[in-house]
């Protein structure tokens, strides 16, 4: 019984942070576009620092209409933003916070499992993109399911170095094997998983997807209201699935600096926060890619550099065994 009440406890603490840290997120965007952009309207909603802008948004999307296009397919249509939404939360319950178990559920093949799950969320995309009887949306899903096939790839090997490095597959045997002298020479693997999570995110400079200036929101167009919004969700939920990723596959997790563990899991949310700065900071600060530039990237770049980690990886456990 006991165990029964351990594992429902982790399961809600694990389904309130998923409501709460991707609103934060978004929340943060605002505000660090507001003041990067000079973008003021942010920074007014509610009085102090514009504290109710996040309040303002939901009041707004619970507003709009529900507006499903008649040539749609209707059940297709209305499934969509919960098949992107719900992988993160799959991928939450798994992730490692903290030391003795800190964890929703520990899986043996936990980097397996992770990067399978976050790929179904595509099929979000997917379903809206063909769903909406909308041309432009159905470009914004193949567009999606290309990035989709480019960037998978180099994410996979750039974990696959770390699996190496740990000898497990184990999210929590990975924090267990974690020493600090791997940074200098994961520091590859690290930048491939980074960029490459960010292009399956669909986040700016890899924002082809949704290229307003081209095909006004891809896949999105014809969403309104609260579907809109769980789109929007997922896109947070999945910055904050990517950060806690990274800064556990090649951060250390809840391991501090100089073997400072004492924060434990405030470690963890530390660098996620922070990791989480960065992608919104790469928004703000670099422009779209042109679609052939987003394909040289990944196939002339990030799969060489990320192979090359794994050849060095092999080098470096051959000489320390």
């Amino acid at each position: 019984m006991n165990d029964v009440l351990d594992v429902a406890l982790r399961l809600a603490v694990v389904f309130v942070v998923f409501l709460v840290a991707p609103l934060l997120v978004g929340q943060t965007e605002h505000k660090v576009m507001a003041h990067m952009q000079g973008r003021l309207g942010p920074m007014y909603a509610g009085g102090f620092h514009g504290w109710a802008q996040l309040v303002a948004d939901g009041v707004k999307f619970a507003q709009k209409e529900d507006v499903v296009p008649a040539a749609a397919d209707r059940r297709v249509f209305q499934l969509a933003p919960a098949v992107a939404l719900l992988p993160y939360l799959l991928v939450l319950v798994v992730i490692p916070v903290g030391p003795e178990g800190a964890v929703g559920q520990a899986v043996d093949a936990g980097i397996f499992f992770v990067l399978a799950v976050m790929g179904i969320g595509v099929l979000g995309s997917l379903m809206a993109g063909w769903a909406s009887a909308n041309k432009f949306s159905l470009l914004g899903g193949l567009r999606t399911a290309a990035q989709l096939l480019s960037y998978e790839l180099p994410m996979l090997l750039a974990a696959a170095s770390v699996a190496m490095a740990a000898g497990t597959v184990s999210l929590t045997g990975i924090l267990d094997a974690f020493a600090w002298w791997w940074l200098p020479w994961q520091i590859v693997g690290a930048l491939v998983f980074f960029v490459a999570g960010l292009a399956e995110l669909q986040r700016p400079p890899f924002d082809m997807p949704v290229a307003d200036s081209e095909i006004i929101f891809g896949a999105y167009t014809e969403y309104t209201g609260l579907r809109f919004a769980l789109f929007l969700l997922a896109e947070y939920a999945g910055i904050v699935i990517l950060c806690a990723l990274t800064t556990v596959l090649f951060l250390g997790g809840w391991h501090g600096p100089f073997g400072a563990d004492g924060l434990g899991w405030l470690w963890s949310l530390l660098k996620t926060a922070l990791l989480a700065f960065v992608v919104i900071w790469l928004r703000v600060s670099y422009p779209r890619l042109r679609e052939d530039q987003l394909q040289k990237l990944a196939w002339t770049t990030l799969v060489p550099l990320a192979l090359a980690q794994i050849a060095l990886t092999g080098i470096v456990k051959v000489a320390i065994n």
